[in-house]
């Protein structure tokens, strides 16, 4: 695997957090329902407010009766390499919940923070079982994708993710090959602040 500058952590930070990243390069290999759910399992697990628990996870395995129509969801310039995953995961997230001290349903402000948790902890189970991950936000249009994954008006499209097995980077077209490495992250010092925040200059 290909390790890209700027990517130091500290010894204390857990390795699958600092090794995994999102490829667009996939081999050929199809992923079992059993698999693929056993990754998606994993975002259950994830803490919400009032665990209200409000993502939701739709997915088509390539070669399914689903797998063209959330393929030609996505935009042109991701479908060039996600073509190849082995499956598509689209993530939703209920923007209502029924809090402690009413019956009645209100607004979640964390509806979008919530399902990001869920959404972390199935990138990380997924480089966990030896598969690779990659979120994508673009979509050619959200309301279709709302519509065509037929969610209830109370529901936000939140993201799509690309699994399957890691292929060399001499596979993809030259423009993706150049990006096909990990991104690099910028100084702690930028994003840890000791008090109040600072943005740092030319941030």
């Amino acid at each position: 695997m290909t390790e890209a500058p700027n990517r130091e952590a500290s010894s204390s930070v857990m390795k699958m957090i600092v090794n995994r990243w999102s490829p667009r390069a996939f081999t050929d290999e199809t992923i079992s329902d059993e698999a693929l759910r056993e990754i998606l399992e994993a975002g259950r697990w994830a803490p919400s407010q009032y665990n209200s628990q409000p993502w939701r996870f739709m997915y088509a395995r390539r070669g399914t009766e689903n797998w063209e129509q959330f393929l030609s969801w996505l935009k042109p310039v991701n479908q060039r390499w996600a073509k190849s995953a082995s499956a598509l995961v689209y993530i939703a997230s209920r923007t209502t919940m029924i809090p402690r001290t009413t019956p009645d349903r209100v607004f979640s402000r964390t509806h979008s923070y919530d399902a990001g948790a869920a959404a972390m902890l199935v990138l990380l189970q997924a480089h966990h079982a030896g598969w690779a991950a990659h979120t994508m936000s673009g979509v050619s249009d959200v309301d279709l994708t709302h519509a065509g994954l037929r969610l209830p008006a109370d529901y936000a499209f939140e993201t799509a993710i690309a699994i399957g097995k890691q292929a060399p980077a001499e596979i993809l077209p030259e423009d993706l090959r150049v990006r096909e490495v990990p991104s690099q992250r910028v100084p702690v010092e930028r994003v840890i602040f000791d008090g109040t925040f600072v943005e740092a200059p030319n941030a």
